[in-house]
């Protein structure tokens, strides 16, 4: 017996705009790809955030085993079910007293910590006022927020000053990174602390490239302003740079952390950070405690490569902490440039539009403390050999 024809509307395929999306990404030399890693590798790796390279520390990674075999592999549920154990807790004591905060709440990643804190804190009639360069998950952050958002100029507190003050008597929180993940420059956190203090703004800061790399032992860069701890201000982190672990955290007063645990959904609706996670982000914050001259290395190293970039010519941003930015002369050439380091023994990161959000594509090294002197000479001299003309 004969099939009745199928209707038209059955042959059509709802995915192939993804394809033409896909074209136009080949097209303006934007196409991504996953790079599955060995355990095990030859090649200099300066494309992580392992800035203290505590990542395979023996203590860290011993900690993170032991807890994953007595507490289990996962945290087996949110942290208001079943997902908060004693290393939760314990974490979050240590963070707090490290950075110089009354409380912290732990989360499975740095990004969700900052959905958290900008859902929580901003919400419907506030004002956020954001830097053009914050990143991606302050942006998302926003948008969640339901709040109005004003983007102001980077790193800009004169911009930051006159858009509150055009709000006046309204709730605000102004949110900046410390550390810009693409350049690696700094907020001028001072300046903008003082904006927000004028007004009676709240300050949000992302601390995830300042922890373990600025401020007295590595405390943060809010520590290093002095404004770790002061009123109206909040920090959230990562345990995923620095701290060579996974997750991440809110810093701040004790009710701001409380009303995220009664309100901010991206905690009550996720399960909780994994133990060993936990575990290997308290063993670095001991090792922290116990070499507090590993930032002071890791920003050396940063300042060396920066330097070697310079004299021979490159256009590299100056580092304020442990990222070092190069340019290239277009996202191919950064693509080409990448791979030709990698080629050579050399791991970098390779930042094109959207990433970045002028539109200039980098190469993109993070310096790391344990990194010999040697490896900083050979590293910079594989990035100069294989750059591209122009």
């Amino acid at each position: 017996m004969a099939q009745a024809p199928r209707d038209p509307v059955d042959r059509i395929d709802p995915f192939d705009w993804i394809d033409e999306e896909a074209r136009h990404r080949a097209r303006a030399g934007l196409v991504r790809t996953l790079r599955p890693r060995e355990a095990a590798s030859e090649l200099l790796d300066l494309a992580g955030n392992d800035y203290l390279g505590l990542t395979r520390r023996p203590e860290v990674a011993r900690a993170a085993a032991d807890a994953a075999l007595r507490w289990g592999a996962g945290a087996t549920g949110s942290r208001l079910v079943t997902g908060s154990t004693r290393l939760h807790a314990e974490l979050e004591r240590e963070l707090a007293a490290f950075c110089g905060f009354e409380a912290a709440l732990v989360l499975s990643s740095g990004y969700a910590a900052n959905l958290a804190a900008l859902t929580a804190l901003a919400g419907r009639g506030a004002l956020v006022v954001s830097d053009a360069a914050n990143h991606a998950s302050i942006v998302d952050g926003c948008r969640l927020a339901r709040a109005e958002t004003a983007v102001v100029p980077h790193a800009d507190p004169d911009a930051v000053h006159k858009t509150l003050q055009a709000h006046p008597g309204r709730r605000a929180l102004v949110v900046t990174d410390s550390v810009f993940s693409v350049d690696g420059d700094a907020a001028p956190l001072a300046a903008i602390a003082g904006a927000c203090r004028e007004v009676g703004a709240a300050l949000l800061v992302d601390d995830a490239h300042g922890l373990g790399v600025l401020g007295n032992g590595g405390r943060g860069a809010l520590y290093a302003a002095g404004l770790a701890g002061a009123a109206g201000i909040v920090a959230t982190v990562t345990l995923s740079k620095s701290l060579g672990s996974q997750g991440g955290a809110v810093l701040g007063p004790a009710r701001v952390v409380e009303h995220l645990v009664n309100t901010a959904r991206p905690f009550i609706f996720d399960t909780g950070l994994a133990p060993a996670a936990a575990a290997g982000a308290l063993a670095s914050l001991g090792v922290l405690r116990r070499e507090p001259h590993l930032p002071a290395r890791a920003r050396a190293v940063a300042t060396e490569l920066h330097r070697r970039f310079t004299e021979a010519g490159l256009t590299a941003a100056r580092p304020d902490a442990a990222v070092v930015s190069v340019r290239a002369p277009s996202p191919e050439a950064a693509v080409q440039w990448a791979a030709d380091c990698r080629a050579a023994g050399l791991l970098v990161g390779c930042f094109r539009p959207p990433s970045v959000p002028d539109g200039v594509s980098r190469l993109r090294l993070t310096a790391r403390a344990d990194l010999t002197d040697r490896q900083v000479a050979a590293a910079a001299g594989i990035v100069l050999a294989t750059a591209p003309p122009g």
